[in-house]
C-alpha cells in the first residue's frame, strides 16, 4: 500500500530541481509530509499528484524566497553539488536522462528560469506530466504553461553546447586539467581551455580563498588555474568521483571535503569550470 514514503525519494528528485539546494530540497520534502498529515483522507484522489502538486508550490515560494537571498551572496551562487544515487534508481536506459537533468551546467542554466517556467519545464520535460495535470497543480491555465515551457526550452537551447563532448573525452580533460593545475604550469593549461573560458568559484563568504566575480579568457584561467594550489589544504587527496551525473574532482583535506571542480566541455575543449568551496554546500559529497 502506498504512503508517503513510497514518494519521497521522488519528491526530492523534484525538489533538487527546482531548488538547487539539497538541504532546501529536504526541508521542503518534510514541509510536505507535514502538510499531507493534516490533510484530510476524503480530499486525496491521487496520492503522487497531491504531493507533488504541495511540494512544487512549496518549492516555487521557497524559489522566491531564496532569489532575494541569491542577491547579497558574495559571489556566484551555484548549485549544491550531490551524488545521483540520491536521486530515484531508474532503468539503465533512463540513467543517461537523468544524470543530464541534474548535471551542474544544466543547473546552473536553470537559475536563469523564472520559478513559474523552471516548475513547467522540469514538470513536463524531466517527469513527463501532461500539461493539463500541470495547469492543475500550478494554479494557471494550460495555454500559459505551454507558453512557459516554449519560452524555457528556447532559452536552455541556446544556451547548451552544440558540440557536447563523450564521457570518454570529459574524463580526460578533467584529469590532464587537475594533473597541469597540481604542476602549476601554464601552456599545459591554457592547451586544454576554450578562448571563450570562464570559471565560476562559489565560496559564499565562507572562505578567502575563492574569488568572487567569473574570470574569462584563456590566459586569465590558466593563471588563476595554476595559483588555485597555493590555498590547498597541506595534506590535499584529489579524488574523482561521479557528482551530478559526471566527473568531477573533489578536493579533501583528509576525509573531509575541501572543494569539488567540474568542467563544461565543448568541442574537445573545457569551456567552463564550476568550483564550488562553500562548506555548507558540500556536505553531500
Amino acid at each position: 500500500m502506498e504512503n508517503f514514503e513510497t514518494y519521497r525519494t521522488y519528491l526530492f528528485s523534484i525538489a533538487y530541481r527546482m531548488l538547487g539546494s539539497a538541504m532546501d530540497a529536504e526541508d521542503m520534502v518534510q514541509e510536505t509530509y507535514i502538510r499531507y498529515q493534516a490533510a484530510a483522507e476524503e480530499d486525496i484522489h491521487s496520492l503522487k499528484a497531491y504531493l507533488s502538486t504541495i511540494l512544487v508550490r512549496l518549492c516555487m515560494d521557497q524559489l522566491q524566497l531564496a532569489r532575494r537571498k541569491r542577491e547579497v551572496y558574495v559571489g556566484p551562487w551555484l548549485p549544491e553539488p550531490i551524488h545521483v544515487t540520491d536521486m530515484p534508481v531508474v532503468d539503465p536506459e533512463e540513467r543517461v536522462e537523468v544524470e543530464e537533468s541534474v548535471s551542474l551546467a544544466f543547473m546552473v542554466l536553470l537559475e536563469k528560469l523564472q520559478p513559474f517556467e523552471r516548475a513547467v519545464f522540469l514538470l513536463r520535460e524531466i517527469f513527463e506530466y501532461e500539461f493539463t495535470e500541470i495547469a492543475s497543480m500550478l494554479g494557471k491555465t494550460e495555454a500559459a504553461c505551454r507558453r512557459s515551457f516554449s519560452r524555457a526550452k528556447l532559452h536552455l537551447r541556446e544556451h547548451r553546447p552544440r558540440f557536447p563532448a563523450s564521457p570518454q573525452i570529459h574524463q580526460q580533460l578533467l584529469s590532464r586539467y587537475s594533473q597541469a593545475v597540481q604542476t602549476g604550469e601554464i601552456e599545459p593549461l591554457m592547451d586544454l581551455l576554450a578562448e571563450n573560458v570562464t570559471l565560476w568559484a562559489d565560496g559564499g563568504g565562507k572562505t578567502s580563498r575563492a574569488v568572487i566575480r567569473p574570470i574569462r579568457g584563456r590566459e586569465a584561467v590558466a593563471r588563476v588555474s595554476a595559483r588555485s594550489t597555493r590555498f590547498w589544504p597541506k595534506d590535499y587527496r584529489i579524488e574523482l568521483s561521479e557528482i551530478n551525473g559526471q566527473l568531477a574532482v573533489i578536493l579533501r583535506d583528509g576525509n573531509k571535503p575541501f572543494s569539488v571542480l567540474a568542467i563544461e566541455v565543448e568541442e574537445d575543449l573545457i569551456r567552463t569550470i564550476w568550483i564550488i568551496t562553500n562548506p555548507e554546500k558540500l556536505a553531500h559529497v
